[in-house]
């Protein structure tokens, strides 16, 4: 068995592709459009390789409401610093939902509600501010 990707349908192109690809570095390594299904698929990997699972992109071009988002769970990813990968987020108006008071995991969420969990890739980092204080917002 081999493990492909994970679907995700996204409302705004531009926002999720600045979430997902600026935000969190995944790089976009396949598009297709599919004019006779109304739909735009987007396929999105950590390495800038097809060789690993993918997030999938699915943008349908006929406006719909998504709900439940949370019901999803969740896309995880490991990062060199969490730190650093949080105030980039920060920085580009992202909310840290659940910030990295360990060292180790943060929750965010995409511009589609989607809730990523951002783990450090390795041990801990030390504790530190603004993170070790910081209160959660919202729900992960």
């Amino acid at each position: 068995m081999k493990y492909l990707h994970t679907m995700v349908r996204v409302t705004d192109v531009d926002a999720s592709l600045r979430f997902y690809c600026q935000g969190l570095g995944f790089k976009e390594v396949r598009r297709s459009d599919n004019e006779k299904g109304r739909y735009t698929l987007i396929f999105l990997s950590a390495t800038g390789k097809e060789d690993g699972a993918l997030v999938e992109l699915t943008y349908n071009w006929d406006p719909e409401a998504y709900t439940g988002g949370r019901n999803f769970g969740h896309l995880a990813i490991a990062v060199p610093n969490i730190y650093d990968t949080c105030k980039h987020l920060q920085g580009m108006g992202v909310t840290i939902n659940r910030p990295p008071r360990d060292g180790n995991m943060a929750f965010v969420r995409s511009p589609d509600n989607i809730s990523v969990e951002v783990l450090q890739d390795g041990p801990p980092l030390a504790m530190a501010e603004p993170w070790s204080s910081m209160p959660n917002t919202g729900v992960w």
